[in-house]
């Protein structure tokens, strides 16, 4: 399958955007390059700020921008973009609901050679705590794509995150996306396998095989964890009643804690969560880091079989 980073994705649709609303700015910190927000600056400078290394005050600025009828776009590396700005966020966007986007590139594990300090593994459970925040992770290029776009027309505070590393293409540019609305890719009868960004590809190779030993399993792309579409977690439960979440994300607070929220309050069905265990990263390969925190195609094989 063809490999590209999501945030390939995001670049193409954020220029795009920027031919189509002149009301678009982007604010950089320094990391134009590796957050690919650079084609939109060389397209439209003068809607291109770069302040530096200065996440918190970047925040500041995209707020400014909003309440002047701007669409702002601050684009940094998710784990500055969601801790270091976090303060900045709640209160100077999040708190009067302005309309700002907040760019993660680099979530997960997918910044694997700089290891701890630069992966964002609480990223997307500390914005879902902030109210009126909505929290985003594109599955591929062509979902990034759709995404982006769907973002930057809705209106309100979205912390949207992307991946260092290349993933598989999954989708086309025919592909539907609504924010607040699981995708379902395939359905199934015997188990629900929820995943998100860079695991949707392994939820459908674990589908496959286990396709080949009779287990039928629904696979959900749940693209958006808020607000999350709990109307799918509740159909999976009342005809399924056994969900595997799969994320590159901590699983404490993230999408398997979600989805786990939905289910207590149901109060019956199963859920199994694969994702990082309450630990930090490492410096490896992004392959490596993936199997050692076992967010692979047979943990979630032996999890299905488990039930």
């Amino acid at each position: 399958m063809e490999k590209i980073a999501t945030r390939m994705g995001f670049a193409k649709e954020l220029v795009e955007l920027g031919k189509d609303y002149e009301n678009i700015f982007v604010i950089d910190t320094d990391l134009s390059c590796s957050g690919k927000s650079d084609g939109f600056a060389k397209a439209f400078p003068e809607r291109s700020l770069n302040v530096g290394i200065a996440e918190q005050n970047a925040a500041g600025v995209a707020a400014g921008l909003a309440t002047c009828g701007k669409i702002p776009f601050v684009v940094s590396f998710a784990i500055f973009a969601s801790l270091r700005m976090c303060e900045m966020v709640r209160q100077e966007i999040a708190y009067p609901k302005l309309n700002v986007k907040v760019v993660g590139s680099h979530g997960g594990l997918s910044p694997a050679p700089d290891g701890a300090s630069h992966q964002a593994i609480e990223d997307m459970g500390v914005m879902r705590t902030i109210p009126n925040m909505t929290v985003v992770m594109p599955a591929d290029y062509w979902s990034a794509r759709k995404l982006t776009r769907a973002v930057a027309e809705f209106d309100g505070p979205v912390f949207i995150r992307f991946t260092r590393d290349s993933v598989p293409v999954i989708y086309d540019e025919n592909i539907q996306l609504e924010i607040g609305k699981a995708h379902q890719i395939q359905d199934g009868s015997d188990v629900a396998i929820i995943a998100n960004g860079d695991t949707v590809h392994i939820a459908l190779e674990a589908a496959k095989k286990l396709a080949e030993e009779n287990i039928s399993a629904r696979v959900l792309d749940m693209h958006t964890i808020k607000p999350l579409d709990a109307d799918a977690v509740k159909d999976c439960i009342e005809k399924i009643g056994k969900i595997i979440t799969v994320e590159d994300h901590n699983i404490i607070n993230g999408l398997g804690s979600a989805v786990c929220e939905v289910v207590a309050e149901i109060g019956k069905g199963k859920v199994k969560r694969i994702g990082i265990n309450d630990k930090f990263g490492e410096s490896a390969s992004y392959e490596r880091l993936m199997e050692k925190n076992g967010i692979t195609v047979d943990a979630i094989v032996e999890a299905a079989k488990s039930f």
